[in-house]
């Protein structure tokens, strides 16, 4: 079978949140929502926090986008998670309505000894997997994390590449990678993911760029490379906030384009709460 070239109006999107801390932060959620649910995002996913700290409030948002009409892709980490409480939050997965869910090994807080149960999102998978079956008979897509760049915490290339196969033979259905602006790294990822036999779809993560500064600051927590020539544009343009939103736009419109072309399977937004950029993206990939 062929699988169908994707063009920019026809590559499906989705687009991640984080929970809001006040209730003046989930009121704004909510319009930024309502207005990315322009795109028909193929789902919402929402992060958790670490320790599954916002446990309660992604849930909560996550109630309210399925209420609203639209799949909504929940994160599930290993961070101090049992058995009995993932058997707990599957079965309420499923009395909502719930059919995928973003596994992730998540990151351990401060002056918490260990992970609990579970050491790597492998094993997450594995038991979501033996629990609930497979997306085709009934169980969760699930989708798990991938990085063209390397995790920050990896040994090495290999081994990172290594932890990504065995997750997705431990059941993925589909992988979503960190963000970055080099497509080269994409390609090569994918391409040895490809030689190692695994076929799962691997959908570039995406990150607007609304602050250098923020960007910068993102991009030393998770690893991710700002090519050279990118940072330095952004440096000339300093406080100039209209000049840094316009070369923004076209860095991160340019990746999506060359993304496209190498035949991504999908786009996912890391929006940050805000809709303009990603709105703005999209129309131009779409103009």
């Amino acid at each position: 079978m062929t699988t169908p070239t994707m063009t920019p109006a026809t590559l499906p999107i989705s687009i991640e949140f984080f929970p809001p801390q006040t209730p003046e932060g989930a009121d704004k959620l909510r319009a930024t929502r309502a207005r990315l649910a322009a795109l028909n995002p193929e789902f919402f996913s929402v992060t958790y926090g670490a320790g599954g700290s916002t446990q309660e409030r992604t849930f909560a948002i996550v109630r309210e986008i399925q209420d609203e009409g639209f799949a909504a892709a929940p994160h599930l980490s290993c961070v101090g998670a049992t058995r009995e409480s993932i058997r707990e939050i599957l079965a309420g997965f499923r009395a909502q309505g719930i059919r995928r869910i973003v596994a992730l090994r998540g990151d351990l807080p401060s002056g918490m000894a260990s992970l609990g149960e579970f050491r790597y999102a492998s094993d997450l998978v594995s038991f979501i997997r033996a629990e609930t079956g497979s997306a085709a008979e009934g169980g969760f897509h699930l989708e798990v994390a991938a990085y063209p760049e390397v995790h920050p915490q990896a040994a090495s290339f290999e081994s990172d590449l290594a932890a990504f196969v065995t997750k997705a033979r431990a059941g993925a259905d589909s992988a979503i990678t960190q963000f970055f602006y080099n497509p080269d790294a994409y390609a090569h990822f994918v391409a040895r993911v490809r030689d190692a036999g695994v076929e799962i779809p691997i959908v570039p993560g995406i990150m607007p760029i609304a602050s250098f500064t923020k960007l910068s600051r993102f991009a030393d927590q998770c690893g991710a490379e700002i090519p050279r020539w990118v940072r330095r544009q952004f440096e000339a343009y300093g406080d100039d906030a209209e000049a840094v939103r316009e070369f923004g736009l076209e860095v991160v419109t340019g990746l999506c384009r060359a993304l496209i072309a190498q035949g991504a399977p999908g786009l996912h937004f890391y929006c940050l709460n805000q809709a303009d950029l990603t709105l703005e993206i999209v129309r131009r990939l779409k103009a």
